[in-house]
Parts: C-alpha cells; structure tokens; sequence
C-alpha cells in the first residue's frame, strides 16, 4: 500500500481501539468494522470511508497522474499537529 494512506490508516487504527466496541463490548477492531459499524463513534465512520476514498483514488488513473489528494490531506493535519507548540497555562 502506498504510504499516502498511512496516515488515514494509524487513526482510524487508534479510533478503533479506543472505541466502545474495542473498549467495552470486547470485541476486535477487525469486526467492529465489518459488523458493527453503526456503533462505532462518527470519527471513526468518518475515517473509514476515508480510508475507502484514498484505497479507491489509488486505483483511479486520474488521481494516481495527479496524486492521491485524501492521502495527502491526511498527512497534512497530521504533521500539523506534531508541529503545534504546546499551550502555556
């Protein structure tokens, strides 16, 4: 897999495993996407179809000459939030 979707990938990995279905119910993060997906929080909803979109924009020949924009995104807000300076109280 390209590492455009890396870091989609990591947080929707961490959103599962903090979710209630992981946490609480006991169940696997592996079918808590596959069947029971409508319990899980709309952050992680939100990632997995992201997740879809950067899969799929790989394929697509378009985006592949253009690159992968979903991934890239992704990456964007991540290395933003490594680069925030802590707040000072």
């Amino acid at each position: 897999m390209s590492s455009s979707c890396d870091a989609i990938l990591k947080a929707l990995k961490e959103c599962l495993l903090n979710s209630d279905c992981v946490q609480k119910q006991g169940h696997l993060p592996s079918d808590c996407l596959k069947q029971h997906s409508n319990e899980l929080p709309e952050q992680c909803q939100l990632l997995r179809k992201s997740t879809f979109e950067c899969k799929r924009n790989m394929l697509d020949m378009r985006t592949r000459f253009r690159g992968n924009t979903v991934g890239m995104d992704a990456e964007k807000l991540r290395q933003q939030k490594t680069a925030a300076p802590p707040a000072e109280s």
